[in-house]
């Protein structure tokens, strides 16, 4: 009885309540605005999409505590399962995909089940993470001295495993999740230990391509559009530049969104209360109601809330030191603070409107799915590390 309650108290020693308070706090803010945006502030009130996102952070928080429970060990084995898994996924969904969401958001990445909707894309983004983490960690573990030479064969492996689910990805048609991965994967990469001689000019021709694609934006558009690029993405990159030059059309959305956060002031107008129409508010404009509700200070205490998340993932990193986790845990923080930063930058008017959610507060079961699946991952590596603190295997998987 006594050998019960002492393992009863060191799993909950175990347990990251930094962590949890943070997703708490969240899910708190995600139904209230949801709340606010769908039923108070409506034209058409309807309770249903509250409901519906409780009931994915119930299934959310059921992921997450089993992904919890997977040990480093086991971790390692699964991930060329989930690789494989979300190839199959993103496959399946070109073929079986929802017409008429394709035909409203012009985009191939929707399973249809009723009136459930499931985007793969989200959760294979934890395949991703869990491959590279492996990849990495196995090229360093096989690598016995660091060269420039190695880290270009480490460059190719990630590349290789990266660019099957890029590529599908954008046969989709979802430039937005594309960005979402290659932070992923450049984050993933820094965190490897790759040599500056290999990252510094590949960022600078980077940064060079992106001031080329910025200029023929503005100035020749005709190479861009033989290349395959479409309409709306250049209205997007117009609105970006000068929201307000064309505020009735498409730059319409992103105009909105500024009013409403600016008109919200201090301290907001308060719940429920909206004098400026913003479409698509429930999902990828939800700081908009934020802003407008609950004024600059709310705004603060959401992005407080983030930080606070973020500083336990890395801390946790810190704590434990295990390359594996490490990677891992990277890929989430990468992958949770590029929506963040993306989602409120576009609604504020500092970057492209891109389609990109705000994590654990938009409207969606795939992206709440996949960013608690990484919540469970980052869990994994504070349950599990008094098993493999002294453990022979933890030389095997980066301790």
């Amino acid at each position: 009885m006594r050998n019960q309650q002492k393992n009863s108290k060191q799993d909950v020693s175990k347990i990251d309540y930094g962590i949890i308070l943070a997703v708490m706090l969240l899910a708190i803010i995600s139904i209230v605005t949801l709340y606010s945006t769908m039923y108070l502030m409506s034209s058409s009130p309807a309770i249903r999409p509250v409901i519906m996102q409780v009931a994915w952070y119930a299934v959310g928080t059921i992921v997450a505590i089993i992904m919890m429970n997977f040990d480093s060990e086991q971790l390692w084995k699964l991930a060329p399962v989930a690789y494989f898994a979300g190839v199959a996924l993103l496959i399946l969904v070109l073929i079986f995909y929802d017409r008429e969401m394709a035909a409203s958001q012009g985009a191939k990445s929707w399973f249809s089940f009723g009136p459930v909707t499931f985007q793969p894309s989200e959760v294979v983004k934890i395949s991703l993470i869990m491959m590279l983490g492996r990849v990495i960690t196995k090229h360093n573990m096989e690598t016995e001295e660091r060269t420039v030479k190695t880290d270009w064969f480490l460059l190719a492996k990630i590349a290789a495993w990266s660019l099957p689910l890029i590529v599908l990805v954008l046969v989709q048609n979802d430039l937005g999740t594309v960005l979402v991965y290659m932070a992923i994967i450049i984050g993933m990469t820094l965190m490897s230990g790759v040599s500056w001689k290999i990252l510094l000019p590949v960022f600078l021709i980077i940064g060079g391509l992106g001031a080329l694609l910025i200029f023929l934006v503005v100035y020749d558009r005709q190479l861009l559009i033989k290349l395959g690029f479409m309409d709306y993405q250049f209205a997007r990159i117009d609105s970006w530049l000068d929201p307000f030059a064309d505020s009735r059309g498409d730059a319409f959305q992103l105009a909105q969104s500024m009013k409403a956060i600016g008109s919200g002031k201090l301290f907001g107008k308060g719940i429920g209360v909206s004098e400026v129409y913003v479409p698509v508010r429930e999902s990828d404009m939800i700081f908009a109601t934020i802003g407008e509700n609950f004024g600059f200070i709310g705004g603060c205490f959401v992005v407080l809330v983030y930080f606070l998340l973020i500083y336990q993932m890395v801390r946790i990193c810190f704590d434990t030191q295990n390359e594996f986790y490490a990677y891992m845990t990277t890929g989430v923080i990468m992958m949770i603070l590029f929506h963040v930063l993306e989602n409120i930058g576009m609604t504020i008017g500092l970057l492209p409107l891109t389609g990109i959610p705000l994590p654990f507060i938009s409207q969606g079961g795939s992206s709440l799915l996949g960013n608690m699946m990484g919540i469970g991952l980052v869990m994994s590596m504070r349950y599990h590390y008094k098993s493999y603190m002294f453990s022979d295997e933890a030389e095997h998987y980066g301790m």
